[in-house]
């Protein structure tokens, strides 16, 4: 199977539940707390791993209890550390998530040692690259590392997917360099200055991201499913319906799953409705990396 390289970012979740997201100014008392591990590159990771994919992973955490503690954790989840670096002048990422009685949530992220992951880090796995494999971006590491793993990817020939979040604008030349790209509701809207409101808007933002260079697109809408641009065709994936208890990793369980799909030679829009699914399962279930399905709970004959 083609080899999936997430290169992104690892963070220490830590959630409380509340019964509304506060307002500026506003102290909410009472609700769950608990840890867990997050960041989106991991997440990503995780999903690929758990969903059958042939896994590489390259992130930097601090030389801390917490990265000490994520590095055993990916350990037992079966992901090769060797690419995983531990910064002894930094701290590890944490990301403090609120989230809400509707499953939304609200998050601050401290992104510490991610904010260190350099090109020295990705020269380190270039030489796992081959044609055909696929990257596995996010924007929480810095962009000028993500614009140098998409351009020594793409020189090799590997299909470069970027999960434009959290969102920002993005520089031309790093468009040109991918196979997909897939934003959120939020990011398109970021990325084209289209508002979304209804589906002919979805497609419209599609329709822009393409003419921007990229050939491929998915705009995840949530509940709403995603609209897919392949070339010049334009399509719908529905959602699957459940009853969602957290959003939080949804997004990554989607990036992951649609990288494994692809991976094992679906076409986009199998892999879609497979990426689909397992963020459907994802949402509910508490928490980031803990809500994340393994392959076997995928029944997509459902």
């Amino acid at each position: 199977m083609k080899k999936i390289i997430v290169i992104g970012s690892s963070n220490i979740d830590m959630v409380v539940r509340t019964s509304h997201l506060p307002a500026p100014g506003e102290t909410i008392l009472g609700g769950e707390f608990f840890m867990n591990q997050g960041g989106k590159g991991a997440n990503q990771a995780v999903a690929v791993k758990r969903l059958g994919g042939n896994l590489i992973f390259v992130a930097k955490l601090g030389n801390d209890i917490l990265g000490q503690q994520s590095v055993d954790y990916f350990k037992k989840e079966g992901i090769d550390t060797k690419y995983i670096t531990l910064d002894e002048n930094s701290a590890s990422g944490v990301a403090l998530i609120s989230v809400d009685d509707h499953a939304e949530n609200s998050i601050v992220v401290a992104s510490g040692a991610n904010m260190l992951l350099n090109e020295q880090d990705v020269d380190k796995v270039v030489e796992e690259m081959c044609e055909g494999d696929i990257l596995l971006m996010q924007l929480e590491i810095p962009i000028q590392t993500v614009e140098y793993a998409a351009r020594r990817a793409f020189e090799k020939g590997v299909k470069v997917v970027l999960n434009p979040a959290p969102a920002r604008s993005l520089p031309k030349e790093l468009l040109r360099y991918l196979f997909m790209i897939t934003p959120n509701r939020i990011e398109a809207e970021m990325l084209t200055g289209i508002k979304i409101v209804n589906d002919a808007d979805a497609e419209r933002v599609a329709k822009e991201i393409s003419a921007m260079g990229v050939q491929n697109i998915i705009v995840t809408l949530g509940s709403k499913g995603c609209l897919v641009r392949e070339g010049d065709t334009s399509y719908c994936v529905d959602a699957f319906k459940v009853e969602p208890v957290d959003t939080t990793a949804a997004g990554d369980t989607f990036n992951g799953a649609l990288c494994v799909g692809l991976a094992e030679g679906m076409n986009l829009r199998q892999a879609a409705v497979m990426a689909s699914k397992a963020s459907s399962v994802a949402v509910t279930r508490m928490g980031a990396q803990s809500s994340i399905p393994h392959r076997k709970e995928l029944d997509l004959n459902e």
